[in-house]
This record gives C-alpha cells, sequence and structure tokens, in this order.
C-alpha cells in the first residue's frame, strides 16, 4: 500500500498541474481560432454586400443603407453595423451599434491584429473595411460580432476538461491500485500474454484461467466497438465506388440492388446507321447510374426506346453499360393508354406542376389515377420477380412510384425500401389539392427511409401527413409510425460521382474552348455562356433569355462579345403545356437576336435537340460562365456538372436561389430568377470577375462536391436503413425475452 501511494500521490499532482497549465493554453487557443474565423466572415460579408452599397451611397439614400443594415443584422452572431462616410461625421448604423466606435476612431481596428472591444453588454469583435470605388479615403464599413458564444464554449471546453482530467486521474489511479495488488506469479504471466495481445485477440492455452473470462470479454468488446466505430462515416473516410459497394455488402449483407425509376439509363433507338445508344438528358440517371455501376444489380425502368425490344433477351433484360457491363436494365413496357394516362396525366400534369411553383395549373382524372395504380402495380409485380432473396434493397425513384413502396412492402415485407422524392414537396394547402392525397401519402410510407433534397422539402412532407393522415410523427427524430411501421424522412442532398465518368473523355479545357467557338463561328477570345436543361417551364429558360437581353442593354460593351448557348433537350413533347413553352422560348430567343441585329455575333444560340453526356460537358467545359434559373427545382445536378467540369478553377456559376444546389454552394452569385435586372447584374459581374477571386470560388465548390458525391448520398441512406433495421432487430430481440 504504502508503495501505491508513494507513485499515485506524485501521479495526481503531477495530472492537476499539467490540467492547471493546459486550460489556459485551451482558452487562448480557442479566442484566436474563433478570432481567425469572424475576420474570414467578415470579410465575406464585405465581399457580398460592398456592391449594392456602393451604388445606395452614390445614390445618397441612408434610409435604404440603414434598412439595408437590420436585415443584415438578423443573423444572430452579427451584432451591428455602421458605416461612416467622413472621419468627422456620424456613423450609419443599427441600434446596437457600440458608441465607442465612432468615425473619427476607426484606424485602431483597420490594422491587423485582435479587433477585439469591451462594451457594457459584453466583449464584441470589430471589423472595418474599406468600400472601394466610392470615397475611398472616408467611406469605411464596420462589422461588430457578438463574442458571447465564444464565452460560453470556452467555459464547455474548461468544464470538460477538467471532466476528462479527473476521469483519467481516476482511472491511472484505478488501474495502479489493481496492478499493486496482482501477485507475482500467474497473473503477472497472465498480464504479459495479455500485453503481447495473446490473452485479448484470442485467448490460448498459455493464458492464466483467472484471466480468461476478462479477455473474453475484451475479444466481445472490440468486436462491438469494431463494428460500431470503423470509419464508415461521411467524417471519416472519403466516399467512392468501393465505399458505397462495401457499405452495401457489409452493412446491408448483401448486394441484392434495386433501383425503380421510370426513365432507364440507357435507351437504344433505331437510326439510319443503325441501332444506336442514347443517355437521356436526366439528373435522376446522371445520379443514379454511377450508384449501379458501383453496386451492380438490377435497374427496372420503362423500355421506351425505337430499338429497345430488339436488344433484350426473353426475360427482357440487357446487360449495361454496353462498353462495360455492370448491372441488368430489366425494361418493362407500356401500352399507349398507360403512357397517357400514368405518365403523362397523373404524373405529369398532375404531380408535376402541383409541386413545383411555376404558374401550371395541376390536372387530375380519375382515368389518369386508374393507369397510375395499374403501371404502380406492374412495377411491383417486377420488382419480386427480379428480387433473389426476400430482403432486397430497393431504391424507389420519384413521384411516378408513390404507391410502389406500400405495394412492395405488402408482398416482401423484409425488403429495405428506400424511397428518394427528386422534385420539390409542396406545402399542405398545395397539397390538398390533389383527390388521391391520403393514398399517395400512403403509399410512400411504405418506405424504411424517405428522403428528400431540402430540409424545407421535409417540413412539408411531415406537415402534410400530419394532416391528412392518422399518424405518429416525432419531429425530434425525423420519423413517422403510420400502420404500426416506422418510416424515417430525412433529407439527402443528392449530387455527381467524382470525378465524373465523363470527363475521362472529353478534350483538355483549351481545346474544348476552341472548339466550340469555332463549331459556331465565334472568335477566339468571344465569351460564353452555358446552360443546359431539358425545355420545361420549372427551369427558367425564358427568364434567362430575359437576363442576356437586360445585359445587352445595360451594357452594351457586351454586345456581339458574349454569347449565351441554351442547350435544350426536348421534353414531354406530347402535352401541350410543354409545346406551348417550347414554342414561346424559339420566339423569345429569335425577338432577342432581332434586337441586336448590327452584333456581330447573336446574343443568344438555342440547341432545342439531344446531346450526349460527353458533348454537354465540353460545352460546360469552354463556358466562362454557367446560369441555372429554375423556378422551382428539387437540386439541379447541372450546376454541380459545371463545377466538376472545370478542373482548372475556372469559371463562374450563377444559380437560381430556387434550386436546392443553393444551399450547398454559397460561393456561386446567388440570384432571383423572376429579377432580369438582378441576374443581368449577375452576369456582368461574373463576365468582369478578377481571375483570383474565380479560383478561389471555385475551389471552394469543387471541394464541396468531391466530398459530398453521389457515393456519400447514397452511402449515407443505406447507413440509416441499416441502422433503423440493427435497432428493429434489438428491439424485437427485448421484446421477445420479456415476461409475458
Amino acid at each position: 500500500m504504502r508503495l501505491t501511494l508513494r507513485f499515485l500521490v506524485p501521479l495526481v499532482v503531477a495530472l492537476g498541474l499539467f490540467a492547471y497549465a493546459a486550460v489556459p493554453l485551451v482558452d487562448a487557443l480557442t479566442t484566436r481560432w474563433f478570432v481567425r474565423d469572424l475576420d474570414i466572415r467578415s470579410n465575406l460579408i464585405a465581399n457580398t454586400v460592398e456592391e449594392p452599397l456602393e451604388e445606395m451611397i452614390r445614390t445618397g439614400q441612408p434610409a435604404r443603407i440603414s434598412a439595408f443594415f437590420q436585415r443584415l443584422t438578423t443573423d444572430e452572431r452579427l451584432y451591428a453595423v455602421g458605416l461612416c462616410l467622413s472621419a468627422d461625421g456620424m456613423p450609419i448604423a443599427t441600434g446596437a451599434y457600440p458608441s465607442e466606435l465612432r468615425c473619427g476612431a476607426l484606424r485602431a481596428y483597420s490594422t491587423a491584429g485582435d479587433h477585439l472591444l469591451r462594451t457594457p453588454k459584453g466583449v464584441v469583435h470589430v471589423a472595418v473595411r474599406k468600400i472601394d470605388g466610392v470615397a475611398p479615403d472616408s467611406a469605411e464599413l464596420v462589422l461588430v460580432h457578438d463574442m458571447s458564444f465564444i464565452e460560453r464554449r470556452s467555459e464547455e471546453t474548461r468544464r470538460y476538461l477538467f471532466y476528462f482530467f479527473a476521469a483519467l486521474t481516476l482511472s491511472v489511479a484505478l488501474i495502479t491500485v489493481v496492478i499493486a495488488q496482482l501477485s507475482w506469479r500467474g497473473w503477472v504471466a497472465g498480464l504479459r500474454a495479455l500485453l503481447r495481445g495473446e490473452g485479448i485477440l484470442r485467448p490460448s492455452s498459455n493464458t492464466a484461467p483467472e484471466l480468461k473470462p476478462i479477455a473474453r470479454d475484451v475479444q466481445a468488446l472490440l468486436r462491438e466497438l469494431e463494428h460500431q466505430f470503423r470509419p464508415t462515416d461521411e467524417t471519416q473516410q472519403r466516399w467512392t465506388q468501393d465505399t458505397l459497394r462495401a457499405v452495401l455488402r457489409g452493412e446491408m449483407r448483401g448486394n441484392d440492388i434495386i433501383i425503380v425509376s421510370n426513365r432507364e439509363p440507357y435507351i437504344h433507338v433505331k437510326t439510319a446507321d443503325g441501332i444506336k445508344v442514347q443517355h437521356p438528358a436526366s439528373g435522376l440517371v446522371t445520379a443514379l447510374e454511377p450508384v449501379m455501376r458501383a453496386c451492380s444489380g438490377t435497374w427496372i425502368a420503362h423500355g421506351s426506346g425505337s430499338a429497345d425490344r430488339e436488344t433484350v433477351d426473353k426475360a427482357d433484360r440487357v446487360a449495361v453499360p454496353p462498353d462495360a457491363p455492370a448491372y441488368r436494365l430489366r425494361r418493362l413496357w407500356l401500352s399507349e393508354r398507360e403512357i397517357a394516362g400514368y405518365y403523362e396525366g397523373f404524373a405529369n400534369e398532375g404531380l408535376w406542376p402541383l409541386c413545383h411553383i411555376a404558374h401550371v395549373r395541376p390536372t387530375f382524372r380519375a382515368d389518369d389515377w386508374e393507369q397510375y395504380q395499374a403501371v404502380n402495380r406492374k412495377f411491383a409485380d417486377a420488382v419480386v420477380q427480379e428480387a433473389t432473396s426476400d430482403d432486397p434493397v430497393v431504391l424507389v425513384q420519384d413521384y411516378h412510384f408513390a404507391l410502389l413502396p406500400r405495394l412492395i412492402r405488402e408482398r416482401l415485407p423484409k425488403a429495405t425500401i428506400i424511397t428518394f422524392w427528386h422534385i420539390p414537396w409542396p406545402n399542405a394547402e398545395a397539397f390538398a389539392i390533389c383527390p388521391w392525397r391520403v393514398e399517395l401519402l400512403d403509399g410512400l410510407l411504405g418506405s424504411d427511409i424517405m428522403g428528400f433534397h431540402t430540409q424545407f422539402h421535409v417540413n412539408n412532407f411531415l406537415e402534410c401527413v400530419d394532416r391528412f393522415l392518422e399518424a405518429r410523427i416525432d419531429r425530434e427524430t425525423f420519423t413517422v409510425v403510420a400502420q404500426g411501421f416506422r418510416t424515417a424522412v430525412h433529407r439527402y442532398p443528392i449530387s455527381i460521382e467524382w470525378p465524373p465518368a465523363a470527363l475521362a473523355h472529353v478534350r483538355p479545357i483549351d481545346e474544348a474552348r476552341e472548339n466550340a467557338r469555332v463549331r459556331h463561328g465565334l472568335p477566339r477570345g468571344h465569351r460564353l455562356g452555358i446552360g443546359v436543361d431539358r425545355l420545361d417551364y420549372t427551369k427558367g429558360i425564358i427568364e434567362r433569355c430575359n437576363a442576356v437581353a437586360r445585359l445587352m442593354e445595360r451594357e452594351p460593351q457586351w454586345v456581339g462579345r458574349f454569347t449565351f448557348i441554351q442547350i435544350a433537350a426536348p421534353s414531354r413533347g406530347t402535352i401541350g403545356d410543354y409545346r406551348n413553352y417550347a414554342d414561346r422560348v424559339h420566339e423569345r430567343v429569335d425577338e432577342i437576336n432581332a434586337r441586336f441585329p448590327n452584333a456581330a455575333h447573336p446574343p443568344l444560340i438555342l440547341l432545342h435537340e439531344h446531346h450526349e453526356p460527353d458533348a454537354v460537358y465540353e460545352y460546360l467545359r469552354a463556358a466562362d460562365v454557367c446560369m441555372v434559373s429554375s423556378l422551382h427545382d428539387g437540386m439541379n445536378l447541372v450546376a454541380k456538372e459545371f463545377i466538376a467540369a472545370h478542373d482548372d478553377d475556372s469559371g463562374v456559376l450563377i444559380l437560381s436561389q430556387f434550386a436546392g444546389a443553393s444551399r450547398e454552394l454559397p460561393e456561386a452569385l446567388i440570384v432571383n430568377p423572376y429579377d432580369a435586372e438582378q441576374c443581368a447584374q449577375a452576369l456582368a459581374l461574373a463576365l468582369a470577375m478578377p481571375a483570383e477571386e474565380k479560383r478561389a470560388r471555385m475551389r471552394l465548390m469543387r471541394n464541396i462536391i468531391r466530398e459530398f458525391n453521389v457515393y456519400r448520398w447514397a452511402g449515407r441512406m443505406l447507413l440509416d436503413a441499416a441502422a433503423m433495421h440493427q435497432r428493429k432487430r434489438f428491439r424485437d430481440r427485448v421484446e421477445t425475452q420479456l415476461p409475458g
């Protein structure tokens, strides 16, 4: 015991002194990190507001400036904002602006160092930035950030450090006491075996009998820890095809994966030169095709190509991709009546306009609903036929199959069903328009996981369930229990593969730029914009054309020097609203080009035809600026493809605030597509943006897409589904062991 105390007391004292010295160091480091982050945040805010602020200063609108500052301070950390137009004047500022920061006393906060100020309400961070272009010697923007959150976090850090060292001291003391009490015979020999790993990983005959139960417990604990904490979480590893394949085979215990979508990834069409393969212009296909190449399995889709029947086997299957088969495509054949009712009618004249705020009235017909039900049953039959086990992983895609999850659940109760809704989900007031709203919600809640692009769409879905169904909603875990079955409703922002496979076949950027310009008779230095969409009224193509026209009007120097190329893939031409919209787009392009008859090159070029992915990526690489002006969109992967295409860190992305991608890519120029003036201003800013700023923005966005790629999107859903099933098995096991 004396030996134990002789060792233990100095150890406790040493750990206490170390903790005493570590706490101030951690406090100082924490404060320094947060101050540096606030400096960076202040720079970003200043760069963002500089241009509108310059305009308001030049036009002499202090009331607008004050109102503008009030909107900025809705950010919980931005404490106050002020603007000094002269050294001896009063600042234009928000109500909480510190009186100590007079216009003549800002020099101390313009130099390098920690810009901290203690006020009666606490410590604040002060950043002073010059406003270029307007009175550069006197116009200064003052940004004041609240530092109270740093004090709170520092207090938490000190508390955690105290607990850590206390626990460490107790643990070391306990181990010391145990070791001191062990004998120097079999116990010491057993411990030596454990330290060599013999008794932990595999108890052997040399392990002391007294330690064998401990070794077995440690071995079981290690297996459990390895299973729970091995690096499958997105914060611990980079997601690739191999990662996704490992998750599927490890967590889901198999690779029987089935994807169901209306659109097929490869279409065989008859041409004058024989049968050719086309890739449809679809964000859904762009995202899912790499997942299937990684996981193999079966993709079930409607066979719509003119040569599709000639290329399948007796079971209506074909191996794809054609050049390197990696999975099976199972095609289903639909009659003209089924296509007219299920696809053109209920899906695209009913659900599509219902879910998109695009000012097109949804149309619901009883006959269309009957066909929608019949086709969903037909696809459910195909899933059962293609499943090679009773517990396949089924990924149901989009609004064409709202009834399918419940139909599969009834026939394959052990299946893992993940449904992803690729388009927006409306609020309850809008969704109430649908006569079969209850049936749609019930069908979707047959899923283990219901996924959306944004949290806003998740909230809308839960609101609809709460309004129209008898169900229990847990808003803390975002789960719904309906008919005794639990469905998780989560946000899973979809993305693209990294790097995109199409880039392997595309020319270098310099060649792509030259080829695109030569193809359209444009000179080498001509600036180029690009838009890539289906010809759909939700994509804002006319609004995009209006923005280009307004750019030419407000900045005539770009007439003849800038051309915007719009790739518009034909879409749903049998639906009247789409035919009318296509006519309007053509008319608008012709009208705008006619307004600039003296331009050496047209402001707009419309390519109303299908383009293969290689051709699309070449245009994306050739463009200086890409505009995505969706009026309402789930995600929009064109924005991410443009970023992936620019591996030289060039190019500027202009992105609609109504596209889900805007939540992930704040470094893009975010615009309201309904505001032609703002969009034209964004085009002008993109064309005049310095190369260094382009590189900085593009690098940040490329890093985001590299990390948050499509394999991560699919892997997160699979991991969440696996966790749900593990918890369910655990609950079932516990319930069976309970008495009675």
